[in-house]
């Protein structure tokens, strides 16, 4: 028992200095190293977190100092979505009709509404059970639900027969050669059908960290560009470069202010 306490004891030091040396590790890598099973290794992990060494992640652990950071970039994040949802609630007027795609930032530009009556039309399930304020309605496109975004030949049809004031979508990512990647290919013939139903401006929200150059990107899912002009809304904290770039090509950038 005690050379088996001592293994124990001798695996979470190696881990320990692991994690020290490179900020995080994962569980295959201590199966690897260790020769133990990964039931073996997730245990040693929650061990090590109940005795408040390191922060477990999905397949694996980070150092303290690397969550604190994390955790810290979330945050900036989050305000940064926040800042550029309550600029674009400023775009609405009273009285407006707006699409809504399945972005996040996009969808909680209706929590600044306070006062404005406003019609919505959005494929985003995260509206439902959500409170907006009095005068703000929300009418769903109907269609297939994936993950939190509906889409499929229903939405086609429904959208059809509707036309918006003002559009406001997101995207996984703008590059500088004004392109928009989107996760789900589907999302791509909405938004542009949004878009085609559109009487007056469109706008695309994304954060800083949606902000690419192209050349610097693998894997790219699926990406598009619109023909008609659209304003981008990002945050102060963008890459600079970039948006110089986007501007050059004729789109229009805001940059909100977040400090």
């Amino acid at each position: 028992m005690k050379n088996n306490r001592k293994a124990v004891e001798d695996r979470h030091r190696k881990i320990l200095d692991m994690i020290r040396a490179n900020g995080e590790v994962k569980v295959e890598e201590l199966v690897r190293e260790f020769g133990v099973s990964a039931m073996t290794a997730r245990r040693d992990l929650q061990y090590m977190e109940q005795e408040r060494l390191l922060t477990r992640t999905h397949g694996g652990a980070l150092s303290l100092e690397r969550a604190s950071a994390l955790l810290s970039q979330n945050e900036k994040v989050a305000l940064c979505r926040d800042r550029i949802s309550e600029y674009a609630s400023g775009l609405v007027n009273d009285g407006d009709r707006i699409f809504i795609n399945g972005s996040l930032t996009a969808l909680n530009l209706l929590k600044y509404l306070e006062g404005k009556r406003v019609s919505v039309f959005t494929n985003n399930c995260r509206a439902i059970g959500e409170q907006y304020p009095e005068h703000v309605t929300v009418r769903f496109t109907g269609g297939d639900l994936r993950n939190h975004v509906m889409v499929g030949d229903y939405v086609m049809r429904n959208l059809l027969n509707m036309t918006a004031d003002k559009t406001f979508l997101g995207c996984a990512a703008v590059y500088d050669d004004g392109e928009f990647r989107y996760d789900i290919p589907t999302e791509i013939g909405i938004n542009e059908s949004m878009i085609a139903h559109t009487k007056q401006e469109i706008y695309i929200l994304a954060d800083h960290t949606k902000i690419r150059n192209r050349e610097a990107q693998t894997n790219i899912y699926g990406s598009c560009s619109y023909d008609r002009p659209c304003t981008l809304i990002t945050d102060d904290n963008a890459s600079v470069g970039v948006v110089e770039q986007l501007r050059r090509r004729g789109i229009q950038v805001i940059v909100v202010p977040t400090k």
